[in-house]
Protein backbone atom coordinates (compact mmCIF):
# COMPACT_ATOMS: atom_id res chain seq x y z
CA UNK A 1 0.00 0.00 0.00
CA UNK A 2 1.15 3.31 -0.72
CA UNK A 3 1.08 6.39 0.88
CA UNK A 4 -1.45 8.91 -0.34
CA UNK A 5 -1.07 12.49 -0.78
CA UNK A 6 -0.55 15.27 1.53
CA UNK A 7 -2.92 18.63 1.25
CA UNK A 8 -0.30 20.25 1.31
CA UNK A 9 1.75 18.20 -1.84
CA UNK A 10 0.98 21.35 -4.69
CA UNK A 11 -1.91 21.04 -6.62
CA UNK A 12 -3.69 18.36 -4.49
CA UNK A 13 -7.74 18.51 -4.66
CA UNK A 14 -9.70 16.52 -1.62
CA UNK A 15 -13.16 15.53 -2.67
CA UNK A 16 -15.81 15.28 -0.08
CA UNK A 17 -15.09 11.88 0.70
CA UNK A 18 -11.16 12.48 2.07
CA UNK A 19 -9.68 10.96 -0.89
CA UNK A 20 -7.44 13.42 -2.72
CA UNK A 21 -5.98 13.53 -6.15
CA UNK A 22 -3.03 15.58 -7.41
CA UNK A 23 -3.74 17.58 -10.72
CA UNK A 24 -0.95 19.14 -12.89
CA UNK A 25 0.32 20.57 -16.10
CA UNK A 26 3.12 18.03 -17.86
CA UNK A 27 4.79 21.03 -19.22
CA UNK A 28 5.82 22.23 -16.02
CA UNK A 29 8.00 19.99 -13.90
CA UNK A 30 7.35 17.60 -11.84
CA UNK A 31 6.98 19.01 -8.62
CA UNK A 32 9.84 18.22 -5.75
CA UNK A 33 8.46 15.44 -3.20
CA UNK A 34 6.75 12.21 -3.85
CA UNK A 35 5.66 11.04 -6.77
CA UNK A 36 2.39 9.21 -8.17
CA UNK A 37 1.73 5.70 -7.96
CA UNK A 38 -0.63 5.85 -11.00
CA UNK A 39 -1.56 8.74 -13.67
CA UNK A 40 -3.83 9.33 -15.77
CA UNK A 41 -2.30 11.50 -18.76
CA UNK A 42 -5.02 13.31 -20.97
CA UNK A 43 -3.09 14.53 -24.02
CA UNK A 44 -3.80 14.05 -27.64
CA UNK A 45 -0.40 12.43 -28.44
CA UNK A 46 0.87 9.44 -26.20
CA UNK A 47 2.80 10.76 -23.50
CA UNK A 48 6.19 10.02 -22.21
CA UNK A 49 7.07 6.94 -20.14
CA UNK A 50 6.98 7.13 -16.55
CA UNK A 51 8.67 5.12 -13.82
CA UNK A 52 4.85 4.90 -12.11
CA UNK A 53 2.12 2.97 -14.05
CA UNK A 54 0.02 5.23 -15.67
CA UNK A 55 -2.60 5.41 -18.48
CA UNK A 56 -3.11 7.45 -21.72
CA UNK A 57 -6.47 9.27 -22.26
CA UNK A 58 -6.88 10.45 -25.83
CA UNK A 59 -8.17 13.95 -25.07
CA UNK A 60 -6.74 16.98 -27.44
CA UNK A 61 -6.23 20.30 -25.88
CA UNK A 62 -9.34 22.47 -25.66
CA UNK A 63 -11.70 19.68 -26.87
CA UNK A 64 -13.37 16.53 -25.13
CA UNK A 65 -11.96 13.29 -24.75
CA UNK A 66 -11.71 10.92 -27.37
CA UNK A 67 -13.72 8.04 -26.16
CA UNK A 68 -16.21 8.90 -23.37
CA UNK A 69 -16.66 5.57 -21.78
CA UNK A 70 -13.15 4.76 -21.70
CA UNK A 71 -12.95 8.89 -20.01
CA UNK A 72 -15.50 7.57 -17.39
CA UNK A 73 -13.93 4.35 -16.21
CA UNK A 74 -10.12 5.93 -16.18
CA UNK A 75 -12.20 8.51 -14.09
CA UNK A 76 -14.07 5.41 -11.46
CA UNK A 77 -10.26 3.88 -11.78
CA UNK A 78 -7.99 6.71 -10.74
CA UNK A 79 -11.14 7.84 -7.88
CA UNK A 80 -10.84 4.26 -6.58
CA UNK A 81 -7.07 4.45 -6.51
CA UNK A 82 -6.85 7.39 -4.77
CA UNK A 83 -8.16 5.93 -1.28
CA UNK A 84 -4.74 4.62 -0.44
CA UNK A 85 -2.65 5.58 -3.46
CA UNK A 86 -1.18 8.76 -4.97
CA UNK A 87 -3.03 9.41 -7.89
CA UNK A 88 -2.21 12.09 -10.08
CA UNK A 89 -4.42 13.89 -13.65
CA UNK A 90 -2.49 16.01 -15.70
CA UNK A 91 -2.87 17.33 -19.04
CA UNK A 92 -0.61 19.83 -20.89
CA UNK A 93 -1.29 22.76 -19.15
CA UNK A 94 -2.91 21.41 -15.90
CA UNK A 95 -6.43 23.82 -16.66
CA UNK A 96 -8.73 22.91 -18.91
CA UNK A 97 -8.74 18.78 -19.62
CA UNK A 98 -7.22 18.57 -16.07
CA UNK A 99 -9.68 20.30 -14.10
CA UNK A 100 -12.48 18.95 -16.55
CA UNK A 101 -11.30 15.47 -15.64
CA UNK A 102 -11.25 16.62 -11.67
CA UNK A 103 -14.95 17.97 -11.91
CA UNK A 104 -15.99 14.61 -13.56
CA UNK A 105 -14.38 12.58 -10.41
CA UNK A 106 -16.15 15.19 -8.02
CA UNK A 107 -19.30 14.30 -9.89
CA UNK A 108 -18.41 10.68 -9.07
CA UNK A 109 -17.72 11.67 -6.06
CA UNK A 110 -20.81 12.97 -4.98
CA UNK A 111 -20.39 16.75 -5.77
CA UNK A 112 -23.97 17.67 -8.09
CA UNK A 113 -22.65 18.20 -11.62
CA UNK A 114 -24.08 21.71 -11.91
CA UNK A 115 -21.19 22.74 -8.79
CA UNK A 116 -18.30 20.57 -10.15
CA UNK A 117 -16.80 23.25 -12.07
CA UNK A 118 -17.19 25.55 -8.97
CA UNK A 119 -15.54 23.07 -6.92
CA UNK A 120 -12.57 21.92 -8.43
CA UNK A 121 -11.94 26.11 -9.40
CA UNK A 122 -12.09 26.68 -5.42
CA UNK A 123 -10.32 24.11 -4.18
CA UNK A 124 -7.62 23.52 -7.29
CA UNK A 125 -7.77 26.11 -9.51
CA UNK A 126 -9.52 29.15 -10.67
CA UNK A 127 -9.01 28.75 -14.06
CA UNK A 128 -9.81 25.33 -14.78
CA UNK A 129 -12.17 23.48 -17.20
CA UNK A 130 -11.61 25.89 -19.42
CA UNK A 131 -14.02 25.69 -22.34
CA UNK A 132 -18.08 25.94 -22.32
CA UNK A 133 -18.12 22.70 -24.06
CA UNK A 134 -15.97 21.25 -21.48
CA UNK A 135 -18.30 22.80 -18.73
CA UNK A 136 -21.24 21.43 -20.38
CA UNK A 137 -19.55 17.60 -20.45
CA UNK A 138 -19.00 17.77 -16.80
CA UNK A 139 -22.87 18.93 -16.20
CA UNK A 140 -23.88 16.26 -18.60
CA UNK A 141 -21.50 13.92 -17.28
CA UNK A 142 -24.09 12.32 -14.10
CA UNK A 143 -26.65 11.70 -16.96
CA UNK A 144 -24.46 9.89 -19.28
Amino acid sequence: MTENWSSSDVGVLRFPSGVMVRGRGLRHPLPAGQTPSFAVYLLGKQPPATEWEARWLRWPDFLLPKDREEARNLFREALSRAADQRVEVACGGGRGRTGTALACMAVLDGVPADRAVGYVRQHYDRHAVETPWQRRYVRRFADA
